[in-house]
Order: structure tokens, then C-alpha cells, then sequence
């Protein structure tokens, strides 16, 4: 899922505000290199313990028993999922090779069909397998009666083929492959099919019905594709494939197209012979269709919020204290005029993205001014720019089945501050609230709270009159 944004990250703490973009970037960490020199393990302290070290354990179990693991990872966006992954993949990397593809890359986001994702799958254990040993792969192809499977499940689609045809000759040239070569004709569909991925609303609506039509077909060719790239790797590495699969809960994809393909079409992911595991929204969780997920609950790992103030509202000095930590591995904390840190941190409702957001923010109203610390006016600018996004995302909800007026929202929010355990029962409106990030969950003891922001939405509104110890008023904090 490597990214170029990822890959230019400085992974030395900025020490000006010029660097201070160059550090805080909202990509994930991915490298070796990145998480020594980023990750701080106090976060997971303050949310409810080492997610991914449990995880770890139960992919390590699969590993030896030779089942097959299904997993899903949920949270809040800006949580840090993707960073967390990257831990895991790390961690494991002597039992599992990983085939890391994201939703918004390797997908047309807006469009996708649940049958993309499978050929994704067996586009990527194919060519990957197939790559030399060094660069990760089993250094071997696909025998010629697998790619046969895969050429001659297309042999109806006559528009596929003659694309293909198309490039073949190129594909075959730069892959250093005979001409007219079995294999040269599989890449050649594989690159023809990447591009039908990307941009799936181009696609004619018989070619997908066709498709589906044969579902069952080709999931059969894509076990037994997977049973044998499976078998290689292991023969050479020691290893199995393992997919993770990115970004299934970002905004830009509508929530029609992740129903269509986590719940309509579960079979694909409960039938497939591989490990995988999936970034899914955690709207869907709270949602009533979650018992069709076809991941068991116990393989359903949520990554809560970080804590900026405890159930009764008094302020939670650990969270603070981990967000805190996070900041100074990227930056000199110098950069801040005194007691601006502690606004940014508790505005952010320790939600890592926000964090970035609102500093950057602040470091540019800075360098407006031609100044080298960040002061009172710009933080307060971030912190409005910021309260002003969440009063949008106050609106409706993408991912809600009926209407939820903002009315029916706020008598919510003002509920779960207050901490009424009936106001946690999941319904419409808490779906669409935890969708917008406007309610946190924490600590792994599932109790709920409101995103600092909202809270001075509430109380500009006079909807929420806070107690002393949870008062934040006009974005003072």
C-alpha cells in the first residue's frame, strides 16, 4: 500500500515550522524505519491494551494449524489503523508475506463490484508469487494449468480478449516472457483487468452481470490459484500469503458499494482458501446487518479513540500525555509558545489525523506571519477551521438507513455526555454519530463520549451546559 507521501516522510523531528509538514504527514506508517522512529506504544496504554499483539497471536495459531485466518480491523478514521497494520506486518514477517492493497488505489472507490476485489486478489497472488525471491516472491509461476483456469474463464468475454491481445506484446516484452506465451497472455488480461479496476464506471453493466453469473466458477479457480501460490511460497520461504486489504471505510466510497460486498456477497471471503484481513467501517459494526460480516466476532478488532477527558469529565492526564509523546517524536515541541501544545491536543480529541490537521494548520498561519512559533491566534484559527468541519459532518450521514435530523442528534449527543448507559444502545442516530466521528468510544470497555469539537458546537448552542471539569467554551482550550 506504499504510497509516495509515505515514502518522503522525514523521520527526523522537524525542528522549524518549514519541516513541520514534512513530519506530519497523514499517511500511515509503513517502513521499518518510520515506526522506530514514530510510533510511540503509549497510545495503546491509554485505548484498551495492544490490538495487533493480539491479533498477531491468533494469526501465529492459524499459522501452525494450518487454518486459514479472516479478520476485520475497525475504528474511527485518524485512529491509526493503517499504522497499526504496519506493526502486525512487521511482526510477522517470518510466517507470512503480505499483499497490501488499498480501496482507493487499486479500486475505482466511487464504483467497484464485489468481484473486482477478487480478481485483485488473484491478479496480485499470481504476479507477486512469481516475483523473484529477493524481491518477495516465491521466485516461480503459477503452473500452466492454473493459468489456463484463469485465460479460459474470460474466453466468453470477447471485448476482454482482444484488449488483451492488445497488450499483450508489450507486456511480454518487458516481462521477458516468449511471444504468444501462456503466461504473457495471463499478464497481458492482468493488465487489462488493473485497468478496469480503476475505473470500473466505464465498464459495461452485462460484462459485470456476466461475471457474477459465474461467481461460483471462479472463486473454484481462484482456491485452487491459491493453494498452489500458497504452496510455492512455502516450499521457498516459509511462508503464507496474507491480504490486507485498505481503506474499505474511507468517505469517498458510498456505503451501498461496501454493503454490496461484505454482506451480499460475504460468500467470497468465507469460501476463499487464504488469510486476509480488512479495514472496514465501524459504522457497519454498530450496524444491524454486523452478524452478516463474514468475520466472526471474535475476529472483530476495534482501535479505540484516545482519551482527552475520563467518564466524568475531569481530564485524562495519560491521554493527553500520549498524544503529547507522539508529537515530540516528530517535532520540537519549542515550535509551540507556551500552553498552546495542550489546546491542539485536547482539541484534537486524541484522534491522531486531527492532531496533524490542526498543527499544520497553526504552522502555516505562523509562517504568514513570518513567525517561528505557533501562538494563541493560530491555534485558535486551526481549532475554528477544524469545529467547522464537524459541524458539517453533523449533517446527514452517508451511511444512515433513515433520516436523523440534527435535533434527534443532539438530544443524543447531550445524553451520552451526560453518561446515560440507554443513550450507548447502538439505533440510527448513534450510527450516524460514530460515522462522524462526533462520538468516541474508548478504552476497550465500550463507554462512549463526545468529541471535544462537538462539545463546543453543543455549548456555543446552548444545547450543553458542561460542568467546570469538562467546560470547553468559544474554542478556549
Amino acid at each position: 500500500m506504499s504510497n509516495d507521501s509515505a515514502s518522503l516522510l522525514q523521520i527526523t523531528p522537524a525542528t522549524s515550522l518549514e519541516d513541520v509538514d514534512n513530519t506530519l504527514q497523514p499517511t500511515p506508517l509503513e517502513t521499518a524505519a518510520q515506526l522506530r522512529a514514530f510510533y510511540r506504544p503509549e497510545i495503546n496504554a491509554v485505548r484498551g491494551g495492544d490490538k495487533m499483539q493480539r491479533l498477531q497471536i491468533v494469526l501465529n495459531q492459524a499459522y501452525k494449524k494450518k487454518l486459514f485466518f479472516k479478520a476485520c480491523v475497525m475504528g474511527h478514521r485518524g485512529v491509526g489503523k493503517s499504522t497499526e497494520l504496519s506493526r502486525l506486518i512487521n511482526q510477522i514477517a517470518n510466517q507470512f508475506s503480505t499483499i497490501r492493497f488499498s480501496a482507493m488505489t487499486a479500486l475505482d472507490p466511487g464504483s467497484f463490484k464485489p468481484l473486482d476485489v477478487l480478481l485483485l486478489m488473484i491478479v496480485e497472488v499470481a504476479e507477486r508469487t512469481a516475483q523473484p525471491i529477493a524481491q518477495g516472491g516465491a521466485g516461480k509461476r503459477p503452473s500452466e494449468a492454473r493459468l489456463r483456469e484463469i485465460w479460459d474463464w474470460f474466453a466468453t468475454e470477447k471485448d476482454t480478449r482482444e484488449q488483451t491481445q492488445a497488450s499483450t506484446a508489450s507486456i511480454e516484452a518487458g516481462a521477458g516472457v516468449k511471444e504468444d506465451s501462456l503466461w504473457g497472455k495471463v499478464l497481458g488480461l492482468f493488465a487489462n483487468l488493473k485497468g478496469e479496476m480503476k475505473f470500473a464506471a466505464t465498464r459495461k453493466t452485462e460484462v459485470v452481470a456476466h461475471r457474477i453469473s459465474r461467481l461460483t466458477s471462479l472463486l473454484e479457480i481462484a482456491n485452487r490459484l491459491l493453494d498452489e501460490c500458497n504452496r510455492l511460497l512455502q516450499d521457498v520461504r516459509g511462508r503464507q500469503w496474507l491480504f490486507v486489504g485498505e481503506d474499505f471505510d474511507r468517505a469517498g466510497i458510498p456505503s451501498t458499494l461496501i454493503e454490496d460486498l461484505f454482506i451480499t456477497y460475504a460468500n467470497i471471503f468465507q469460501d476463499l482458501r487464504t488469510h486476509l484481513i480488512f479495514t472496514l467501517p465501524i459504522g457497519l459494526y454498530y450496524s444491524s446487518s454486523a452478524p452478516r460480516l463474514p468475520f466472526p466476532g471474535d475476529r472483530s478488532y476495534v482501535i479505540p479513540d484516545t482519551p482527552m477527558y475520563r467518564i466524568d469529565h475531569t481530564p485524562c492526564e495519560e491521554g493527553r500525555k500520549a498524544v503529547e509523546a507522539v508529537l515530540n517524536a516528530r517535532m520540537d515541541l519549542k515550535l509551540f509558545e507556551p500552553n498552546q501544545l495542550l489546546r491542539v491536543i485536547v482539541a484534537s480529541g486524541g484522534n491522531l489525523s486531527n492532531v496533524f490537521s490542526l498543527v499544520n494548520y497553526a504552522a502555516i498561519s505562523a509562517l504568514i506571519r513570518a513567525a517561528t512559533q505557533i501562538n494563541e491566534a493560530d491555534v485558535t484559527g486551526a481549532i475554528v477551521n477544524l469545529r467547522s468541519d464537524y459541524e458539517r459532518r453533523l449533517g446527514q450521514s452517508p451511511f444512515d438507513r433513515e433520516e436523523v435530523t440534527y435535533s434527534d442528534k443532539a438530544d443524543l449527543l447531550k445524553r451520552i455526555y451526560k453518561g446515560e448507559k440507554a443513550a450507548q444502545m447502538t439505533n440510527p442516530v448513534l450510527y450516524s454519530l460514530l460515522n462522524a466521528r462526533a462520538v468516541q468510544e474508548f478504552n476497550g470497555q465500550r463507554w462512549f463520549g463526545v468529541h471535544p469539537l462537538v462539545v463546543d458546537i453543543l455549548t456555543a448552542q446552548n444545547q450543553l451546559t458542561p460542568d467546570n471539569a469538562g467546560a470547553i467554551l468559544g474554542g478556549s482550550f
